[in-house]
């Protein structure tokens, strides 16, 4: 006398449809009263089944990839809530925690509009530098004449040299890099 389908699908670790695919295929045999032999039924499983379908009998912990640790850690850490050295489930459920309440804060800041696109945000900041640069390199060209009128200079001359400083200065400022955190 052997086992149900449900309970021979338990001891093989598969779904009981699983159980009932194989026994329609053939791959295990079914006893006249429709129960399964569990000695009978794992040898022709495992003589009948393709060796690349298998799964590995495994126990179900799966490892956690370190990264996924360390995230946690720093999660809790930068919210002042100790960390021993081994990451608890309750501790990694509060990192995930915290961490669900930071994105729920920033999806209403960014509907509040209150949050800055950074690739918007540098493309303005660029395209503002560059009119800044523009305007202070046509700035010696329309104030040469009459600086040098003041002065009582060539104008040619007041120009070169203004031309001169004001890239200088803006050699200088060039060397700043805006950094958007």
């Amino acid at each position: 006398m052997g086992i149900s389908i449900r309970a021979y699908a338990r001891h093989r670790g598969v779904s009981h449809v699983a159980v009932l695919r194989a026994s329609k295929a053939g791959r295990i045999p079914l006893e006249q009263d429709g129960t399964i032999d569990p000695i009978k039924a794992d040898a022709a499983w495992d003589q009948r089944t393709d060796p690349g379908r298998k799964k590995e009998k495994t126990n179900n912990l799966k490892p956690v990839a370190e990264t996924a640790l360390g995230s946690v850690r720093e999660t809790l850490k930068e919210q002042g809530l100790p960390t021993s050295g081994n990451v608890t489930f309750v501790q990694a459920r509060t990192a995930h925690e915290i961490a669900k309440a930071h994105l729920a804060r920033l999806r209403l800041q960014r509907m509040k509009g209150e949050l800055v696109d950074r690739p918007r945000a540098m493309a303005l900041v660029f395209r503002l530098a560059r009119e800044e640069r523009d305007s202070w390199i046509n700035w010696p060209v329309r104030v040469a004449a009459l600086m040098a009128a003041e002065l009582g200079i060539d104008t040619h001359q007041m120009q070169r040299v203004l031309e001169d400083h004001v890239r200088s200065h803006l050699a200088d400022l060039a060397e700043v890099k805006p950094e958007f955190r």
